[in-house]
């Protein structure tokens, strides 16, 4: 292209106009956090880049050139402009808050208690995304996660929300027929809902070892919370978490069908990347968060302390 040259080391043009800001190269690197000697040298480099002298040296001081404070003046004044375009994009940043969340929890459990986080901060918007894959919190575009787990993710800082355990609902006027499940050796009136593995977990978790549940399930869901819809229409038992489900039992449109808890050794875990640990709106939700899972707790904690653990298939 005609007419374009190179543009000349940063470093070099740093260093040029942080000692032609403060005036001198032993101040300049000071501020640099190098030494006057290295200044003097990037200094000098732009110089020959540039083929124009910056600066007169003397024996105890540097002095600007007339071509020295034109570049000064420039170079001050596109620092100044790149120093406030970083500003503003670490508020634009801080002002959104991208998080994933595990289906049924950020449906059924975080949803409906978001607009109390929206009061207490309406200068953060909150992007949630849900899905089933723990999503890439290093190099992907969430800021955090809230996730289901042993809390051991090698990078990132996890907080414990609440345990994960499970039981079996079932709507109010199935609650008769449903206490069949006691013994799962008995015919079975009403389909089965939800994974089975939790399902053998639940039984394992009461001494039940060897159930064979073949043929005992009704509509395969892809979600916790699409199994706990269908037994709100009564369209069988399902096994879910009577701390997400918690508003269902409250109202009414569901009930235990049994009294037992099972757990599985696991938590859900609000987690974020060590490297973000003073991100101020990360610090905000967390804080919201961790005094909305105290209170889960506070509700649940009949059922937290029945829960009897058990292994996952």
């Amino acid at each position: 292209m005609v007419g374009y040259r190179r543009l000349p080391s940063l470093p070099s043009i740093r260093a040029f106009e942080a000692a032609a800001r403060l005036g001198g190269f032993a101040p300049a690197a000071r501020e640099l956090d190098t030494t006057a000697a290295s200044v003097s040298y990037h200094v000098r480099r732009l110089e020959q880049q540039v083929g124009v002298r910056l600066f007169r040296r003397h024996p105890q001081r540097v002095e600007l050139t007339r071509a020295g404070r034109l570049v000064a003046q420039e170079a001050s004044q596109a620092f100044a402009a790149l120093s406030a375009c970083f500003i503003k994009a670490a508020e634009t940043d801080e002002a959104c808050l991208s998080l994933t969340a595990l289906p049924s929890m950020g449906t059924s459990w975080l949803t409906p208690r978001l607009g109390g986080f929206r009061r207490l901060h309406p200068q953060i918007t909150v992007e949630l995304d849900l899905s089933a894959d723990a999503q890439d919190l290093v190099d992907g575009p969430f800021d955090a996660a809230i996730r289901n787990g042993h809390g051991d993710w090698a990078g990132l800082r996890a907080q414990e929300l609440f345990p994960s355990i499970f039981m079996p609902l079932c709507a109010p006027q199935l609650l008769e027929v449903a206490r069949a499940i006691d013994d799962p050796a008995r015919p079975m009136p009403l389909p089965l809902l939800g994974r089975p593995e939790w399902w053998r977990c639940w039984y394992r978790a009461r001494g039940l070892h060897e159930v064979e549940l073949g043929g005992r399930f009704g509509t395969s869901l892809s979600a916790e919370y699409l199994d706990i819809a269908a037994a709100v229409a009564g369209h069988g038992v399902a096994i879910g978490s009577p701390i997400l489900f918690r508003d269902e039992l409250e109202a009414g449109r569901l009930v235990p069908a049994h009294d037992f808890v099972a757990a599985d050794g696991r938590r859900f875990w609000f987690v974020y990347p060590l490297a973000r640990h003073d991100s101020r709106k990360i610090a905000a939700f967390r804080d919201w968060l961790l005094d909305q899972a105290a209170g889960a707790m506070r509700e649940a904690r009949g059922y937290v302390r029945r829960a009897v653990a058990a292994t996952v298939d």
